[in-house]
């Protein structure tokens, strides 16, 4: 899918103006590259949103327009507010076609581990992107990694993946991807605390709760029978 989006040219700066730009729907940004000088630009939130939210997401080549120039660009960097995850800025990249360039794209497991299907291992995510490089045309959408033969303890490390064509790998040859891991005895230890702490916050056991009405029942006959004794004293 291919997006086309419109830019407009900032007038007003600071944050009272940002924030009459985002009231608006829209976003500040900065479009720059090694071919362009740096243009502040107003953008839609939507249209960057609708971008993110592809299957390429900020790997996605789209066309900017401003000035009735248009220009391949990319998502270089977004600012975005920690509390609300409203997007406060964005970066815009010139793209040239013909040039290869540096991104990261995320790595998508295929098949079922045998160490996970019979060894009760389980796929521990080391690092869920890699480097690459290559002519944006070639940026794949993730990188798939088949993790059927893997047994418990056994791992995928860059050197042990081939990428599609035209496509060279940065990240280091050694840089494990995935490992088939078993869960430690300090987590079963803590899974079973949890349940049994699980049982005694919530209702408890029908028996513990019989065994406490008896208690309460013989603490009440008791504190009857020294308010008798004290009357006859007084009396």
């Amino acid at each position: 899918m291919s997006f086309k989006i419109k830019g407009e040219k900032r007038k007003a700066f600071g944050k009272n103006a940002s924030r009459a730009i985002r009231r608006e729907g829209n976003v500040p940004a900065i479009f720059y590259g090694a071919r362009t000088a740096s243009v502040p630009l107003i953008v839609s939130k939507k249209e960057i949103i609708e971008i993110l939210k592809s299957e390429t997401g900020e790997n996605t080549i789209f066309k900017i327009s401003f000035n009735s120039e248009s220009q391949d660009a990319m998502i270089k960097d977004l600012q975005v507010d920690p509390v609300t995850d409203e997007i406060l800025h964005v970066d815009l990249y010139q793209i040239a076609m013909d040039k290869a360039i540096r991104v990261s794209v995320p790595i998508v497991t295929v098949g079922e581990a045998v160490g996970v299907k019979s060894e009760g291992g389980f796929i521990d995510f080391i690092n869920r992107e890699i480097e690459i490089e290559c002519l944006p045309k070639d940026i794949p959408e993730h990188i798939e990694i088949d993790v059927s033969s893997l047994h418990v303890h056994q791992s995928v490390k860059i050197e042990d993946i081939s990428p599609p064509e035209g496509v060279e790998v940065i990240t280091e040859p050694d840089t494990v991807l995935i490992l088939i891991d078993i869960p430690h005895k300090e987590e079963i230890v803590e899974e079973v605390e949890e349940e049994e702490e699980v049982i005694a916050e919530g209702e408890e056991p029908e028996v513990i709760k019989k065994e406490k009405e008896e208690e309460e029942k013989e603490e009440g006959k008791k504190m009857e029978e020294k308010k008798e004794e004290e009357k006859k004293e007084r009396k």
